[in-house]
Parts: structure tokens; C-alpha cells; sequence
């Protein structure tokens, strides 16, 4: 939700809270998340399940969903009039989706008489149900990414516990799909069905000030007159945060500074960095090395290079393979995060409970939030109907890597 863009020497934030977008300029937030997440962000070598379907020649159609890059040119919709006022002063550009998108009244491929009022929080459910159920009663899909994001508010407002509320409002949209196609057998008879969150959440109790820990270095700010002067940036993104060393000639004094810091931090679990070819995780438990390649496996029968105390992860050895119940597929996330090219030089990852306020100094505490590499914010539901997986192995780790095979799969794409 956060993280420093060193080709351009500023953050990019997409909006963890109105008060921090409010702290790098509406504006500007608006049109990373909206635009420069899509088109510029996102690496080309990747494509996603949009582009890949669109390349096969088959029907896409999606809703408000943060990623949306696909094949078509789809210009701002003037629909209602809140949306040609907005769209007349800040999103005034297409953007590049799959063949029918409707992403937060901005942009819709046709007149549904869908309303999302721009997206708002507890408006957004509905509204992908009903563009849904068009887009079944009138056959204008292949395949169809419905998102239901209103569960994710709610427990940022409520708690973990309150989801059951919103999870079934979600059902009820999911009913519409079905009811457009005459009733869940007839839906399920033209329609595999994957259904999945990308996320959990965990109970906020404590809170970690990321800016209050480095408050002895010159941390570059938001709009910051003198940037040029800075010598760390810091990227809290709720349960997860990145620290990145900005001066070059200091770099590794900086970086082993910030270690040193974040480890002694209450309410951080996991500390993560770089040490050549290997990765390092430190948490009060012990310190881990490691690197793809070598004798050990993970459940997923992947190979490492493991060295020091699997404590560290939770961890233990099973004969030859890297368990951890705490952080599931751990060495694949981290490796992940160390190697992304805008990855910052250190990677926290919060422990239960706590944490990090943003840049507008907004948390959710007494409530839900999700980020960390731990079980509690990363095991969630996948269930399927009508398409296989390439593995049924009982024992495999699910990740959502699982879930474009299956859909590429079920296409033959």
C-alpha cells in the first residue's frame, strides 16, 4: 500500500487510509492507485489472468478490483453526473482492461444501471452484484472477476469477529449471479466457479510508530521540501513495512542501522533483508538463512538452501522438508518480497496484535488489519466448482500461485 519509487524519489501510496492519501496529495494518490498501479507499476513481464485470456480470444469482464490491466482501451464513462465531474477533473484518461470493466462508476464498458457511488465503502458489494447478474442475463462473459471488497472494510472498522456479517451480504451478491442465470444449478451448469480471498485478518490491539523508531535519522516525508537531505524512507503498509537506505554511499551503515532498530522494536516479529545471494530473517526466536537451490524442500516441493535455527520461522525439519504452521509457505513469500525490485532493503513483518500507523496516522486498532507473513493474516478460504487444480495432493500448501493454473486450465488457454 506504500513503498518508495527510487527511479522517481518519491512514495507511492495507494491509499491505506483517506488521512494518509490526504498526506501525499488526493491527487496524486488517486492516480498511482488508479492509473500508475496498472500501467506502470506492475511488471510487463508478468501478465495477468486479464491479458492472458485476452490473448486467447476469450470474453473478460471484471469489477472494481485494484488490478485490472488487460487488452482493451476503455476511455472514463460519463454515465452519471458525479461521474463526469470527477472525470472531468482528474481521471480524464483510458486505461488498458479486460473487453467489459466497471471499476468504481469511472469506467464502464456499457450502461448497466449499476451505481457504486465511486466506489465507496459498503456500496461496492452491491454494485459488483448487480453488474454481474448483467453480465449473466445477457451472456457477456467468458470469464468474470467479481470482487467483493466490502468484507475487507468491515473488519477494518469491527474486528475479525464482525465478518460474519458481511460475508453474508456477499452471499447475498452471489445469489444474484445465480437467480440471473435462473437459480444456482442453471448458474452452475454454465459457470465454473472459483470462489477466494487474497487475504485474512488478524485482531489490531497495539500500535508501532515507525516514525517515532527513526526519529533520530532524517526520514524523507511526504511532499518533503528537501529530499534530497533524507537518508532512510519509510513504508509502513498496516501489518507489514519497508525501510529503504537513500544514500548510496552510506548504504550498508544505514541498513544495518535500521536492522538494529526495527529488531528491538516491541511489535516486530519478523526483520528481513539481503546478504548477497542469501536472504536473512531475524526474529526473537533466532536468526534463518537461505536461498533457492539445495537439499532442503517446502511443502510445495520446492528446494533451499536453509542455515541457522529454524526457530526463527517456527520451523521443523520433517524429513528433509521446511514445516512452518506459524508462516505458511514462508521461505517462498520472503524470497519473494527480498527479490522484488522494489522491495525496500529491510521488510517487516508485524507480530499478532500489533500494527504500523501509516503516514497519516491511522491504525486499526480494536479492529482487523492484514500484511504480516503470519498464519493469522494469510490462511484463507479457496473452494472450486467446475475446474481441477494440477495437484490434489492433501498435504500441498494452497497459495493463490494455484489459482491462474486452474483458470488458464479450465480454458485451455
Amino acid at each position: 500500500m506504500n513503498w518508495y519509487h527510487r527511479g522517481e524519489g518519491r512514495y507511492v501510496e495507494y491509499g491505506s487510509s483517506f488521512s494518509a492519501s490526504r498526506a501525499f496529495g488526493l491527487h496524486r494518490s488517486l492516480t498511482d492507485t488508479i492509473y500508475n498501479l496498472n500501467h506502470d507499476h506492475l511488471s510487463r513481464q508478468t501478465p495477468t489472468v486479464f491479458e492472458r485470456l485476452d490473448d486467447a480470444g476469450l470474453r473478460t469482464a471484471g469489477t472494481t478490483f485494484l488490478i485490472y490491466r488487460g487488452r482493451h482501451r476503455i476511455p472514463p464513462t460519463g454515465e452519471t453526473a458525479l461521474a463526469r465531474l470527477v472525470n472531468a477533473t482528474v481521471f480524464r484518461h483510458a486505461v488498458y482492461g479486460p473487453r467489459e470493466l466497471f471499476y468504481a462508476d469511472l469506467f464502464a464498458t456499457r450502461r448497466t444501471g449499476c451505481r457504486s457511488q465511486l466506489g465507496l465503502p459498503g456500496a461496492r458489494d452491491a454494485h459488483a452484484g448487480c453488474v454481474g447478474a448483467y453480465l449473466v442475463e445477457h451472456d457477456l462473459f467468458d470469464f468474470l472477476l467479481l470482487s467483493l471488497p466490502d468484507n475487507d472494510t468491515h473488519s477494518h472498522r469491527r474486528g475479525p469477529e464482525a465478518q460474519l456479517e458481511s460475508a453474508e451480504l456477499a452471499d447475498l451478491q452471489l445469489q444474484r449471479l445465480a437467480d440471473a442465470a435462473g437459480g444456482l444449478d442453471e448458474f452452475l451448469e454454465r459457470h465454473a466457479l472459483v470462489v477466494m480471498a487474497d487475504h485474512a485478518h488478524s485482531l489490531v490491539e497495539e500500535r508501532v510508530s515507525l516514525h517515532e523508531a527513526f526519529a533520530d535519522a532524517r526520514v524523507l516525508l511526504p511532499l518533503d521540501p528537501h529530499p534530497e537531505e533524507a537518508e532512510l524512507a519509510v513504508c509502513p503498509a498496516q501489518r507489514s513495512a519497508m525501510l529503504y537506505a537513500l544514500d548510496g554511499e552510506r548504504q550498508e551503515e544505514l541498513v544495518a542501522g535500521a536492522i538494529a532498530t526495527a529488531a528491538g522494536l516491541e511489535g516486530v516479529d519478523l526483520v528481513l533483508w539481503r546478504e548477497g545471494d542469501m536472504g536473512v530473517i531475524r526474529s526473537p526466536r533466532g536468526e534463518l538463512r537461505f536461498a533457492p537451490g539445495g537439499p532442503a524442500a517446502d511443502a510445495r516441493g520446492r528446494r533451499w538452501r536453509v542455515e541457522g535455527q529454524l526457530e526463527t520461522l517456527a520451523g521443523r525439519a520433517e524429513g528433509g522438508v521446511f514445516r512452518s504452521d506459524e508462516y505458511p509457505d514462508a521461505l517462498a513469500r520472503a524470497w519473494s518480497a527480498l527479490t522484488c525490485p522494489n522491495s525496500g532493503e529491510v521488510l517487516l513483518s508485524a507480530a499478532p496484535g500489533y500494527e504500523f500507523i501509516d503516514w497519516g496516522g491511522a491504525d486499526h486498532v480494536g479492529a482487523g488489519s492484514h500484511g504480516s507473513l503470519h498464519r493469522d493474516d494469510s490462511l484463507g478460504p479457496l473452494a472450486w466448482w467446475g475446474c481441477e487444480p494440477d495437484r490434489r495432493d492433501p498435504d500441498l500448501h494452497w497459495t493463490l500461485e494455484d489459482v491462474l493454473p486452474m483458470v488458464l486450465g479450465h480454458f485451455r488457454a
